[in-house]
């Protein structure tokens, strides 16, 4: 056989082995016999590199990239709206079946917690994936997509289509993830969702590669004549499937909207059972015909819509009350459970909030509690139980002393909460440091609580200052830390020197100034000397800055302690000014408060974009309040917008604002 022909008979070999495995979930090698025909492709490509192609499986293996650019969908991405009971959701399939005058068919489909990607192949070959982005505009991600085996690098038929899927990390690779970064001491994700997104965004191909990323196919555009002709939905996706998609088993076909709520019933519970995460339901109407009469919203489909799970509640029981010291010094008190399955994850510790609220709730430790993600992100304690046990178990005690260095703690006016106020207490300053180096802060790549714990414990640092002290040879006395790591956390310290002043002011820590409040005091002042020289009733007539906030500002820069932090910064080189300068001033003279989840951006993102288009945001509703900008499960501050008659945009009408 010519070098050529064993080349084809390889890659033809693996692809169908990788489409069983990952695709058909039905093994068709083993792993010794794959691991020898893949040796050889190797082999023969690189004595003979003529032969490579893009499709070959050893092109999945990933490269290096200096960064990501942005490409322009060729066709929109859109969001789906949501209904969250049955009535709801029969609604919706009542006011298009009256438009049409007849019963329509549905299709099923579970609604994938991962992120959407768009894949072009032309004449059956993977050209190009880009990341959802605002639906508009995306990331070209194309070399890191080629790492995840689901994706076929060529279709069984030379076809010119883009396909939409999700991309998504199985539950039990997210737990071996996190167990292994447990061990070396990185960083943990939060979900596999996140996990998904952190290994896709990876400038390094060869670390997404590494990370068992998979996908399902969710719908097709075919830009050839013959597939056009496809009349449903349905249909579509079994073609799909053909042509080597991988598909989720569990979309159905049903008669009526009885159906989907049957489908949705049976997916509340079951769902906890699969590897995967889900949300939700996708119910699409069949008929591609009636899809395309109905047409879209201006940020949805009207043929289809997404039924959200409601969020899980279960019973545990709670083990302790775990006390932590922050980097403001309030205590906060965080419930230790016993380990229970909830929306998805394990769950084994959740929130207590206050002090307060544990006596309002009469929690004991050792009760039965039930508890629920907030969101279905955080989880948080609804309640004890009422059981027999609960009377005689000890009524909890709010503490006196700091759990971290033992002094008094005390109480502030007006204030639910309890503080220590020793200015040395150890958890208070590595929470400072912490919160220093966090993204929301100063953003230094690779100081986080491990590396700080290790530092504080060797002495080398004892406030946030002490970081820009820090030497190379400082770092390499650590554990794990080798001089090339080393270097690049010195780097990564000497670059945040030249953060902007808002980011300053989020670092400092100072109490009840947090993202919001340092972006209005960068938007006041030019430098840290300008506040510092700022008098009380300057600061108190800032718009959003009330006199209580402004007490705490102007307290803050007349501390000695913390004047001569300010003093060592500048001599360490960090002494920033204010940067913000408006693009436009279309929201000039306009406040925005943001509430609930965002689809196309993150609220920071939102809150930045709004800056630099001249408008102000607050996180509270006042009747000063231009706009409330409502997402996704949007809470108290939408119930208020609508009390006070503020306006409430959604995330499409604040694009269509800016754009």
């Amino acid at each position: 056989m010519e070098p050529s022909e064993r080349i084809e008979y390889l890659k033809n070999e693996i692809n169908k082995s990788n489409y069983k495995y990952y695709v058909e979930e039905n093994p068709y090698l083993s792993d010794f016999e794959y691991d020898k025909l893949f040796a050889e492709l190797k082999e023969l490509e690189a004595k003979y590199p003529m032969f490579k192609t893009p499709d070959s499986p050893t092109q999945r293996v990933g490269s290096v990239s200096e960064k990501f650019f942005s490409h322009t969908h060729k066709y929109r991405l859109y969001s789906l709206d949501n209904t969250y009971n049955y009535e709801e959701l029969s609604a919706w399939y009542t006011k298009i079946c009256n438009e049409f005058n007849k019963e329509l068919e549905l299709v099923c489909e579970l609604k994938i917690d991962g992120l959407a990607i768009a894949l072009t192949y032309t004449d059956g070959l993977f050209t190009l994936g880009v990341t959802r982005g605002d639906g508009v505009t995306g990331e070209n991600i194309t070399q890191n997509l080629k790492t995840v085996k689901a994706i076929p690098l060529r279709l069984f038929k030379n076809k010119n289509l883009e396909v939409r899927g999700e991309i998504y990390m199985p539950k039990s690779s997210f737990e071996k993830l996190n167990e292994e970064a447990l061990n070396t001491g990185e960083k943990i994700f939060a979900n596999p969702r996140n996990a998904a997104s952190g290994s896709l965004r990876q400038l390094d191909s060869t670390v997404t590669a590494k990370r068992d990323l998979s996908m399902f196919t969710y719908t097709g555009i075919f830009e050839d004549t013959e597939d056009k002709n496809i009349k449903t939905h349905y249909d579509s996706m079994m073609y799909l499937k053909e042509l080597g998609f991988k598909i989720n088993p569990n979309i159905r076909l049903v008669k009526g909207i009885q159906g989907a709520i049957e489908y949705c019933k049976e997916w509340e519970t079951k769902r906890f059972e699969l590897d995967y995460a889900t949300d939700g339901v996708v119910i699409k109407i069949n008929d591609i015909a009636v899809q395309k009469n109905l047409g879209y919203t201006a940020r949805a489909p009207k043929w289809a819509t997404a039924f959200k799970f409601p969020p899980e509640e279960v019973t545990t029981k709670l083990l302790d009350i775990e006390l932590n010291t922050g980097k403001t010094g309030v205590i906060t008190p965080v419930a230790v459970l016993k380990p229970v399955q909830l929306g998805g994850s394990v769950v084994s510790r959740a929130s207590l909030h206050n002090f307060d609220e544990i006596k309002r709730l009469d929690i004991r430790i050792g009760d039965k509690v039930l508890i629920k993600k907030a969101a279905e992100i955080i989880p948080k304690v609804i309640k004890s139980m009422d059981t027999p046990s609960h009377y005689k178990l000890p009524v909890y005690n709010a503490p006196t002393h700091c759990p971290a260095c033992g002094a008094p703690l005390t109480e502030k006016e007006n204030e639910v909460g309890l503080y220590c106020q020793n200015p040395q207490c150890n958890q208070l300053m590595r929470a400072k440091i912490e919160y220093w180096a966090s993204k929301e802060a100063m953003d230094i790549d690779f100081v986080g609580p491990s590396l700080i714990q290790q530092l504080y414990d060797k002495k080398f640092i004892s406030n946030p200052v002490d970081l820009y002290r820090l030497t190379t040879q400082d770092l390499t006395q650590l554990d794990l830390i080798q001089e090339k790591s080393a270097s690049n956390i010195y780097n990564a310290i000497q670059q945040s020197k030249t953060r902007p002043l808002n980011r300053l002011l989020t670092a400092l820590g100072i109490r009840h100034v947090g993202k919001e409040t340092a972006d209005i005091l960068a938007s006041e002042f030019a430098t840290l000397d300008d506040i510092k020289s700022a008098s009380l009733e300057q600061l108190s007539e800032i718009e959003n800055i009330g006199d209580i906030i402004a007490r705490s500002i102007y307290d803050f820069f007349k501390d000695e302690n913390n004047i001569k932090m300010i003093e060592d910064l500048k001599i360490l080189g960090v002494n920033p000014v204010s940067k913000v300068k408006p693009k436009s001033d279309k929201l000039a003279g306009k406040t925005f408060v943001l509430t609930g989840t965002l689809q196309n951006m993150t609220r920071d993102e939102a809150s930045e974009i709004i800056k630099s288009h001249g408008g102000k945001t607050s996180s509270s509703v006042s009747k000063k309040t231009s706009y409330v900008l409502a997402g996704e499960n949007a809470g108290s501050k939408l119930d208020k917008a609508q009390d006070l008659g503020v306006i409430i945009l959604t995330e499409n009408d604040f694009l269509e604002m800016i754009k």
